[in-house]
């Protein structure tokens, strides 16, 4: 998928494999709110370059990243109305030949991303104001039934966004394929994870592609001290909170062995079980070394933070979808970070559910399966 080469039609069926909105409101409400949402982040992306000049430097990604979600919602209320993006563009065909390409909606092959002038700013208020337009002053947003009206006020936010994106020196294509991987990230057609990533090491410095860990809680004076034991030995030291509030942040460690049997990825198991791999120096140092260990305690912690404010996810098959971005930003120059979203998600929840577990009982057999990216918690009879 080629930002210079995408047709806006190929877009659009990109995008409507990736649309999670399809009967969930009634009419184009939902579709309609993603596009004011996402109007105004880029509003607000604008206004905090303005205001911080250079301080603000997550601007290029940021902004890059929601003109493509505004496209999004603009190809599924689109789609959802059984129009084409092609038709809301007839103003910049020149020719008949051939299906229309987000090149040739812009000027030049290539933006520079500019500082943002008062004119971008203009115009995404335009932008703003005809995305208004969707919705009459009771709050009811335009029907679907009435395609001639909506083809109109459709056409007039596109013809924005183009204008939006050209001032800005954002290459819509780029920002449309960014958008669609970002989507099949975290909602792929078919859920197939990558390789394990220690597949070509020696089997003694391999993540144990099977194994199960006891974990149960003593007693000892005032505090509580979490075990953990392997095959019938100790392993690590035990824990407790380390916090003024109990939290039974001693049961974390239930995190990091999700992460090793679904993401394959874990510094920390790896040191646990002495499983190294020692034989490359970079890979030892680089990856399984104390600064990737420190990396993943972090996400933990975070994670932890997060779930702890939402009953640790409970009933819960999904992960917000900011959180997941930042995980991804945590791990970023470690080989994690080519783990797709949606693996991510799975090994978040499939985490706190064995800390949900081990929570309530104080003590659960937890048992990896790294060929089957699974881990199931069992009964621990004391």
């Amino acid at each position: 998928m080629d930002g210079s080469t995408i047709t806006l039609n190929d877009y659009q069926t990109a995008a409507k494999t990736t649309d999670k909105t399809h009967g969930k409101a009634t009419g184009l409400g939902l579709p309609i709110l993603g596009l004011f949402g996402e109007t105004g982040s880029l509003l607000s992306e604008v206004k905090k370059k303005q205001r911080d000049a250079n301080a603000y430097d997550s601007y290029e990604r940021g902004v890059i990243e929601e003109f493509g979600d505004a496209l999004w919602y603009l190809a599924i209320i689109a789609a959802q109305a059984d129009i084409s993006l092609e038709e809301l563009a007839t103003d910049f065909r020149h020719s008949r030949d051939g299906p229309l390409t987000f090149a040739q909606l812009q000027p030049q092959p290539s933006l520079r991303l500019p500082f943002p002038t008062p004119e971008v700013s203009r115009t995404l208020l335009k932008l703003a104001n005809a995305v208004g337009n969707l919705a009459n002053e009771h709050g009811e947003a335009v029907s679907k039934t009435d395609r001639p009206l909506l083809l109109s006020k459709l056409s007039v936010i596109f013809r924005n966004l183009i204008d939006a994106a050209t001032e800005a020196g954002v290459t819509l294509g780029d920002a449309a394929v960014r958008n669609i991987l970002k989507a099949r990230d975290k909602w792929p057609l078919e859920r197939t994870p990558p390789a394990l990533f220690d597949i070509d090491f020696l089997p003694e410095e391999q993540l144990p592609r099977h194994l199960e860990i006891e974990i149960f809680e003593r007693p000892s004076g005032e505090k509580a001290y979490v075990y953990q034991r392997c095959n019938g030995v100790n392993i690590g030291d035990r824990l407790t909170d380390n916090n003024i509030v109990e939290d039974f942040y001693r049961f974390h460690d239930a995190f990091h062995y999700a992460y090793a049997a679904v993401l394959g990825w874990s510094p920390v198991t790896r040191a646990l079980l002495k499983v190294k791999r020692k034989s490359k120096t970079k890979v030892d140092d680089g990856e399984d070394g104390l600064r990737a260990i420190i990396v993943e305690e972090g996400v933990a912690a975070y994670v932890f933070s997060r779930a702890k404010e939402h009953s640790f996810f409970e009933n819960r098959d999904e992960v917000d979808l900011n959180l997941l971005k930042t995980v991804k930003g945590f791990v970023h120059g470690f080989e994690s970070e080519t783990c797709p979203l949606w693996l991510w998600e799975q090994a978040i929840l499939t985490g706190n559910s064995a800390y949900r577990y081990l929570k309530e009982h104080r003590r659960g057999r937890l048992v990896l399966d790294l060929d089957k990216r699974s881990m199931t918690v069992q009964e621990l009879v004391p």
